[in-house]
């Protein structure tokens, strides 16, 4: 199980954006691989608090966390579901700012050259409330920059390949090693050799490319799915960007989704709730037949339990509510005019609620506990 991101820090949930930045500095200055060389438990810790900080730092990002734990990210946010896939160029890329000058790439060169990474594709994928139920896979084409045949790039003179120049400065702590960003070659330390008529400055082409998206039950609208190495290369030996799917819920023509419960109405004649009857109700995955007691009332919530949507966490599924509604009729015929006249004054007729039947507002409480 994964650790806790709040608990990697050493915060707590209220924490705001300054405690949780200020934190984070404070447990990569700690564990950084500069002061812990050959320290492989350090370099896990250091990678983990790069990982927690890459989500709490983000509010986005964070309330989903706070919904939904890592489930929120596995496969889909995150370091690509993990923070193994992520290397510490990646870390001191996107988080270089945080050491404040102290700190950059890895002391002595340890780091190799770094890879640049391509920057990421965003695309919207509608699904139907059945997709969310049960999960889908989806294909989507989509234009991706990829470097064209016959490129070729050269080591920038500028960093000889690193992508960072690097700077030595003193500080409380020691000599400490900062980089910055190549000028020269952007980051990706190689600049263009050769370069094909149809590629652009870059060495870049548009190609079409159908990308298959696999979709977990219970997503909700606006989330953020990401699939890894789908988004743009960017040139050299670089690591292409990310395909970033946000999901859109398609409304549904009678069901109401509320978190993990399904909403429904059911609309019944006078005669059916008087005398009993079975129905068909609409469920995500087809019609339910129910069966309505003699005399039921107009309000009655019927719970049809794990009918709803599965929890992303995995933990059940949600329920379906099923609103009776008693439809009263606009216009009646003499005969029929006539009977109700009569049963004005009929004690059969006349409201008579047990003190055990709930009223609205209690229904409407027990429906969200």
């Amino acid at each position: 199980m994964k650790k806790d991101f709040y608990e990697i820090l050493g915060i707590s949930k209220n924490a705001d954006a300054a405690e949780i930045k200020k934190a984070y500095r404070k447990s990569a200055l700690k564990y950084h691989p500069d002061k812990n060389p050959g320290d492989k438990e350090a370099e896990e810790n250091f990678k983990l608090a790069a990982e927690a900080y890459e989500v709490l730092s983000d509010p986005n990002k964070k309330a989903k966390y706070d919904q939904y734990g890592h489930q929120a990210f596995d496969g889909s946010g995150g370091f690509g579901g993990g923070h193994g896939g992520m290397n510490m160029d990646d870390i001191f890329s996107q988080f270089g700012d945080i050491f404040g000058g102290g700190f950059g790439g890895f002391g002595g060169g340890g780091g190799g050259p770094r890879r640049a990474k391509g920057s990421n594709l965003r695309i919207k994928v509608k699904l139907t409330l059945e997709e969310i139920a049960n999960g889908v896979e989806k294909k989507v084409k989509v234009k991706r920059k990829v470097q064209a045949k016959g490129v070729t790039y050269k080591t920038c003179s500028t960093c000889n390949g690193q992508g960072q120049v690097m700077r030595v400065t003193n500080t409380i702590l020691g000599r400490m090693q900062s980089a910055s960003t190549c000028p020269t070659c952007g980051g990706s330390g190689q600049i263009l050799d050769k370069r094909p008529s149809e590629a652009d400055a870059q060495g870049m082409v548009l190609e079409d490319e159908t990308v298959s998206i696999k979709i977990p039950a219970g997503v909700v609208d606006g989330m953020q799915l990401k699939v890894s190495n789908k988004g743009n290369d960017a040139p050299g030996n670089s690591v292409p960007g990310d395909l970033i799917v946000a999901i859109e819920e398609l409304e549904h023509e009678f069901l109401k989704r509320e978190g993990e419960n399904i909403h429904f109405d059911l609309y019944i004649s006078f005669p059916e709730a008087v005398l009993g009857v079975s129905k068909d109700i609409e469920a995500i995955n087809g019609k339910v037949r129910i069966k309505l007691e003699e005399g039921i009332q107009s309000g009655k919530i019927l719970r049809l339990k794990g009918k709803g949507i599965p929890s992303i966490n995995g933990y059940g599924s949600g329920d379906l509510l099923v609103h009776v509604n008693v439809w009263t009729p606009k216009t009646l015929n003499k005969e029929q005019k006539q009977f109700f006249e009569n049963a004005l004054n009929d004690e059969h007729f006349i409201p008579n609620p047990e003190k055990s039947e709930k009223s609205f507002f209690e229904k409407v409480k027990d429906m969200f506990s």
